[in-house]
C-alpha cells in the first residue's frame, strides 16, 4: 500500500459503527437483528457511501482487491466447510462421564483446526448435548464446548479460525501456523485439565437414578454422510497446496485464490448433490447462518479499507510496537468486537511499523512481511479471546441458541464474562503470554 492518498481519521467512522452494530444490536433490539434482511441493509448502509469515498478518493485498487481477493475467497472457505460439514450427521449415546465429556471435547480440538471451528462445532455439539441429555448438571460443559471447540482448538491451520485465514491470504504460509502448537497445546490442555475437574465435582451432584438411566441407554454412535469427508478433504489440500510456491504455473496468489474459489465451490455442489436430505434434516441444516457471515462480512470488509490503510500509514505514531502490546490490544478488541478485521488491522499496523523503521526489524525472522514474534502474538490473541464473549466468534452464539433450544440454561451476556470467561480463561490467556509471548 505504497502512495496513497491521505486517509482522515473519521474515515474509520463507517467501520466502528459497523462493528458496533453486531455488538450491540443483538442485545438493544434483538428481534430487528434477528433478520439477515436487516443485516444486509445495515451493512449496505455503511458500505456504500464508503466505497463511494474510495472511489473517488484513490483507493480503487484497494477495495477491489478486498473484495476479490479477500472476501470472496473468505466467504466461500466458510460455505463450503459449512455445507460439508453441514452433510455429516452423527448420532448416537454413549455414557456422560467426565471422561467421555473430556475426550470428546479433546477430538473436537483437533478437528477444529481441519474443518474450522464453526464446523467442528457444528458437527458435535448435538452429539455433545444429545450424550449429557441425563444430566441436570452441563451448563459448564457448554460453555467449555465454546472455548475448546469454537474458539481455542482452530490454531493450528488457516482453516481452523477466520483469522488465520486472511493472514493466509496475506501470504503466511498455510504450515507456519503449526509453529503455534505449544500455544495450543497448553491453552487446550489447561482447559481440558479444568473440565474434567468441574465435570468431576457436577457428576457427584448428580442424581443416582439418571445416572443410572444413562448408563442403561447406549446406543451405538454412527455417521451418515461420509463421503463429505472426501469433500472436507479436498477443501483441506486446496487451500493448503493451490498457491505459487506448491504449483509454479499459478504464477501469482491472485491467480492462485480465483482457482481455489472455483474448487471449493466445487466440493461444496459435490456435497450438496450427492448428500441425502434426510442427513441435512437430522442436522437442522438451513442456510441462515452462512448468509448471515455473507451479509455482515460485506459491511466489515468494506468499511475496513480505510482503517487498515489509515492504520499502515500511521503506525509509528500509534504507540503500539511490542509484542505484548500486539497481543493484549488485538485480544481486547477481538474480545467485544470480531476477531477477524481486528487481526487483519494490528496486521496492517506491524506491516506499517516495518515499513518505517525497516532497520529496527533487520534483525528479525519475518512472515508475510512482518516480525514472527508479531504474527504469533496477533494470530494466537485473536483466536484465543475470540471466546471471552458471545459475540466475538460466530460460532459461539450458535453452540449457545442449540444448547437453548434443547433446555440447557446458559448465563446471559455479562454472566458469561463474570461466571467464566473472565475468571477461567483470561488468567490461561495470561498465562500464554508470560510463557510464548515476549
Amino acid at each position: 500500500m505504497e502512495n496513497l492518498p491521505y486517509i482522515p481519521l473519521w474515515a474509520g467512522i463507517p467501520f466502528v459503527l459497523m462493528l458496533g452494530a453486531i455488538a450491540v444490536l443483538p442485545l438493544a433490539t434483538p428481534k430487528f437483528w434477528e433478520s439477515n434482511r436487516n443485516k444486509l441493509i445495515v451493512s449496505l448502509v455503511l458500505g456504500i457511501p464508503t466505497a463511494i469515498w474510495m472511489l473517488s478518493n484513490g483507493l480503487t485498487t484497494e477495495l477491489e482487491r478486498t473484495i476479490v481477493f479477500d472476501y470472496l475467497p473468505f466467504v466461500v472457505l466458510l460455505g463450503s466447510l459449512f455445507v460439508i460439514t453441514g452433510g455429516i450427521h452423527i448420532s448416537g449415546d454413549i455414557e456422560s462421564t467426565p471422561r467421555n465429556n473430556t475426550i470428546l471435547l479433546a477430538i473436537g480440538a483437533v478437528l477444529a483446526s481441519i474443518m474450522g471451528t464453526t464446523g467442528a462445532a457444528m458437527l458435535l455439539i448435538r452429539l455433545f448435548l444429545k450424550i449429557n441429555s441425563e444430566r441436570k448438571r452441563k451448563t459448564h460443559s457448554v460453555l467449555f464446548f465454546i472455548a475448546i471447540i469454537a474458539n481455542a482448538g482452530g490454531l493450528l491451520t488457516p482453516l481452523g479460525d477466520p483469522p488465520l485465514f486472511v493472514l493466509y491470504l496475506r501470504g503466511v504460509p498455510f504450515t507456519w501456523f503449526l509453529h503455534l502448537f505449544p500455544e495450543w497445546f497448553v491453552t487446550n490442555l489447561l482447559l481440558l485439565t479444568i473440565y474434567y475437574i468441574i465435570d468431576s465435582l457436577q457428576y457427584k451432584k448428580e442424581n443416582p437414578e439418571d445416572i443410572a438411566f444413562d448408563r442403561s441407554n447406549i446406543q451405538k454412535i454412527r455417521i451418515n454422510g461420509s463421503l463429505n469427508f472426501v469433500w472436507l478433504i479436498g477443501v483441506v489440500l486446496s487451500v493448503a497446496l493451490i498457491n505459487p510456491l506448491t504449483i509454479p504455473s499459478l504464477e501469482n496468489s491472485d491467480k492462485a485464490t480465483l482457482v481455489r474459489v472455483v474448487i471449493m465451490l466445487t466440493l461444496a455442489a459435490c456435497s450438496l448433490i450427492f448428500t441425502k436430505k434426510e442427513v441435512h434434516q437430522n442436522n437442522e441444516f438451513t442456510w441462515s447462518p452462512i448468509i448471515e457471515v455473507a451479509y455482515l462480512f460485506l459491511g466489515i470488509f468494506i468499511t475496513m479499507v480505510p482503517v487498515l490503510v489509515y492504520v499502515e500509514s500511521n503506525a509509528a505514531t500509534i504507540g503500539i510496537n511490542h509484542p505484548i502490546q500486539f497481543y493484549y490490544f488485538t485480544g481486547a478488541l477481538s474480545s467485544f468486537l470480531d476477531n477477524t478485521p481486528t487481526a487483519l488491522t494490528f496486521y496492517s499496523l506491524a506491516l506499517g511499523l516495518v515499513e518505517h523503521s525497516p532497520q529496527l526489524f533487520a534483525h528479525l525472522p519475518m512472515i508475510a512481511n512482518i516480525p514472527t514474534n508479531y504474527l504469533a502474538a496477533i494470530s494466537t490473541s485473536a483466536v484465543f479471546f475470540g471466546s471471552m464473549t458471545y459475540i466475538a466468534n460466530g460460532p459461539n452464539f450458535m453452540v449457545k441458541s442449540i444448547a437453548e433450544e434443547q433446555k440447557v440454561p446458559m448465563p446471559h451476556f455479562f454472566a458469561y464474562m463474570y461466571k467464566f470467561s473472565l475468571i477461567v480463561l483470561l488468567p490461561i490467556f495470561i498465562i500464554v503470554q508470560l510463557l510464548f509471548i515476549h
